[in-house]
């Protein structure tokens, strides 16, 4: 590794398994203090120790980070362990697959807290610090479905619609203080999330066999190709990189 965050405090919400352990452990190896959020405490623990037992720093925290005073409480509690915070991964978030006239205003309103909500509360938090820094970076998971509609999915497309314009929108109005905000934008990626999606997808007809998935992206993709992509926006090599939506899926969304 070559410390491409070193001297950086990171915040990773939804950091302890999947695309976010993965970016949690890479961004330590690279030199971060990284703070572990996510409502799974033990597993956010689990990646902190192993953090840790490499060499690194991490701490793990709880936190429902749809709600705003545990969102305070997580934000406090890395800052003051480690101090201000200067990279934050959104990355937190789940999916709702179900035909659009059965899905309920219950779900509706869950999956924009979960996947929109967060990113909201999360940033408000720590941008203050940011800007005391002297300037951060902010990373945003959104997703091909921010773009390519796909069916049984329209709640969660709608939200990662949602993050799309978040991170560009965060980018324009912070950009003179020394803030970038960028989305990372995964295909589809073998971790639990992504297998859950291909297994209830299936369940309901649509077509997401291997070979689908082949012909649209050449192969399911990495946690760790994500975590790169995302450590790259986070980095000072992004230094003129502001407001865009960066594709890690192989080509799914250029055919």
């Amino acid at each position: 590794m070559t410390g491409r965050l070193a001297g950086k405090v990171a915040l990773i919400s939804g950091g302890a398994t999947g695309m976010g352990g993965a970016s949690s452990r890479l961004f330590a190896a690279e030199g971060a203090r990284v703070g572990i959020v996510d409502l799974n405490l033990a597993a956010a623990e689990a990646t902190a120790r192993e953090i840790r037992a490499a060499g690194g720093q991490a701490m793990a925290v709880r936190a429902d980070v749809s709600d705003g005073a545990q969102v305070t409480a997580a934000v406090d509690a890395v800052q003051a362990a480690f101090g201000p915070i200067t990279v934050l991964f959104n990355h937190a978030g789940t999916i709702v697959i179900k035909a659009f006239l059965d899905t309920t205003e219950e779900e509706w309103d869950r999956l924009h807290a979960i996947n929109v909500r967060s990113m909201f509360l999360m940033t408000k938090a720590v941008i203050p610090q940011m800007i005391a820094a002297g300037g951060g970076s902010i990373v945003c998971t959104s997703s091909i479905s921010a773009v390519a509609g796909t069916p049984m999915e329209v709640l969660y497309d709608t939200t990662k619609g949602a993050c799309h314009m978040f991170a560009r929108a965060i980018a324009v109005e912070f950009r003179d203080r020394g803030i970038r905000c960028n989305a990372v934008c995964p295909g589809f990626i073998e971790t639990p999330h992504g297998l859950r999606e291909v297994r209830d997808l299936q369940a309901l007809g649509v077509d997401v066999s291997e070979g689908a998935i082949a012909a649209a992206q050449g192969r399911i993709g990495r946690a760790e190709e994500v975590a790169q992509a995302a450590l790259f926006l986070a980095s000072d090599e992004a230094s003129f990189i502001n407001g865009t939506h960066l594709f890690v899926d192989n080509g799914f969304t250029a055919i």
